[in-house]
């Protein structure tokens, strides 16, 4: 139980300190870089992470089969399994370096039309070096994954926050001294297979694991296969969803509009971990409902209340957002990233309704019906890439955009609202009352908040902070007297309340 208590803190702890990280860190490196160098690298990257679709939803399974085996406590099965899991991982790296290589030969082909001859010289550099990067990590993230089912949460966790903290701290002195793009990556997997090598000194030290290379169980072989699969298609969607825009538009428009789209999608995945880290908590509990043959409305219940709850932090993140949002981009990032404000808002709306929905996300795995969301997803993102095409031709970074947003209104909102409905049993209706009842005193507050935008129009950083004070002065307070119910105003209470008993004893101690 400490484990996971201990694991849940540092998770975030780990959150908090990558936002903020990146809400230093990368001003800086876009202004050491310079627009097009940091498009370049920001371009090479979502490249690079299509390497990680190779996985092919191996790390789940390595935890999911582990972890089942170790209450049976067969050491003798378990070295087999691990043996194979490792022999596949190896398979992945060779191929990694041929899919490597075959990247290396096409590169001027793909992106000659849009790259300078100096940039394809340090993105054929940069994939050389990430290619030997996947290819060594996929065998040693076999350790990684055997941790998580033995339960190392504080370790694994301290490792993720070693690796968030120890990434900028090395590389921003190696930009201050004129070394660029090529030696970020290499930092980055200098530290990265630092990491894993921890992780393998860690597993034979403290978990005594052994690995057995021999006959290979092909019903075990094919049992993990197919439980892999569904988590494979999870991963394409992903890298489809936030990574192929950036892609496309260093293909057809060049690296500066893929600077910019980079900055959006920061916001944007900064935006997403807020919600996930929430609803990763629920899968647990409501499994459990499930297996106790919990009825459609108590499941609607918890959707209900645990949605009205990612609605208010979503709801205050979004509101800001539009309000302080492109002023912000401005003095932090820069005048030339404005743009981005709007593509982050064209994304973010539609993205709340899905991220205020994870718990049904939940339910689908607890009821092991996932496969459906899984294939309208991956039809969705196909339909996404090519309408992103001609959009992001024409329009940039606002046209791809358009293209996420609607993939997401037509697939994550429209199709599987209607599922959650009819499948589920989920009584989507009043889950659509509960929250439009909260959404009045929210629409309130940014009609004051414009109003305070009006009489304040100096858009300098300390106004801006000076502003959202005020705003968020006037959303708690719209929402306590006109948005809550009981149970989130008990809620909010009991947090202040151990908030200030933590203070007050860290108070005494000093």
């Amino acid at each position: 139980m400490s484990q996971m208590k201990s694991g849940a803190i540092l998770s975030y702890l780990t959150l908090f300190i990558s936002i903020f990280i990146a809400l230093i860190y990368t001003p800086i490196i876009i202004r050491l870089l310079g627009q097009s160098e940091y498009g370049l690298y920001a371009l090479i990257g979502s490249v690079a992470a299509y390497f990680s679709i190779m996985d092919m939803g191996l790390g789940n399974a390595i935890v999911r089969f582990t972890a089942k085996n170790r209450a049976i406590g067969d050491k003798i099965f378990e070295s087999k399994l691990n043996g194979m899991f490792f022999i596949l991982y190896s398979i992945i790296g060779c191929l990694t370096i041929f899919v490597g290589i075959i990247l290396l030969s096409r590169i001027e082909s793909v992106f000659g039309g849009s790259l300078t001859v100096s940039e394809l010289d340090k993105a054929r550099i940069m994939v050389m070096i990430l290619t030997l990067n996947f290819a060594l990590s996929f065998p040693l993230a076999v350790f990684g994954s055997l941790m998580q089912a033995y339960e190392r949460f504080i370790v694994i966790k301290l490792v993720t926050l070693t690796r968030t903290v120890l990434v900028p701290v090395i590389t921003l002195p190696l930009l201050f001294w004129g070394f660029g793009s090529v030696a970020m990556v290499v930092i980055t997997t200098v530290i990265n297979l630092a990491c894993l090598l921890y992780n393998v000194h860690y597993c034979f030290k403290h978990l005594n694991i052994n690995f057995y290379f021999g006959k290979i169980d092909y019903q075990l072989f094919k049992e993990v296969i197919g439980y892999s699969f569904l988590v494979f298609v999870g991963i394409i969607v992903d890298q489809i969803y936030w990574n192929t825009d950036q892609l496309i538009l260093g293909i057809v428009a060049g690296t500066i509009p893929v600077a910019i789209y980079a900055i959006a999608m920061l916001f944007i995945k900064l935006y997403m971990q807020f919600s996930t880290s929430i609803s990763g908590l629920l899968l647990p509990r409501i499994s459990m409902m499930v297996a106790n043959k919990a009825s459609n409305k108590e499941l609607t219940d918890i959707m209900i209340k645990y949605g009205r709850l990612q609605f208010i932090v979503m709801a205050y993140i979004l509101s800001g957002f539009i309000l302080f949002g492109k002023p912000f981009i401005n003095v932090w990032a820069g005048i030339n990233y404005s743009n981005a404000y709007y593509i982050v808002l064209i994304v973010m709306i539609p993205l709340t309704i899905p991220l205020i929905q994870n718990v049904g996300i939940s339910i689908l795995y607890a009821k092991n019906l996932q496969g459906f969301r899984s294939v309208v997803l991956i039809i969705i993102a196909i339909f996404n890439v090519i309408i992103s095409i001609p959009l992001a031709k024409y329009y940039g970074g606002i046209g791809a955009a358009f293209a996420t947003a609607a993939s997401l209104i037509i697939g994550n909102i429209i199709i599987m609202n209607i599922y959650y409905h009819q499948k589920l049993g989920i009584d989507i209706v009043t889950f659509w009352k509960k929250i439009t009842l909260m959404s009045m005193p929210i629409i309130i507050s940014i009609l004051l908040g414009s109003g305070i935008n009006l009489l304040m129009q100096q858009n300098s950083l300390l106004y801006l902070i000076y502003k959202v004070i005020l705003f968020s002065i006037i959303f708690i307070a719209l929402l306590w007297y006109f948005g809550f119910n009981n149970y989130e105003k008990n809620l909010t209470l009991s947090i202040i309340k151990s908030t200030k008993r933590v203070l007050r004893r860290s108070f005494i101690k000093h």
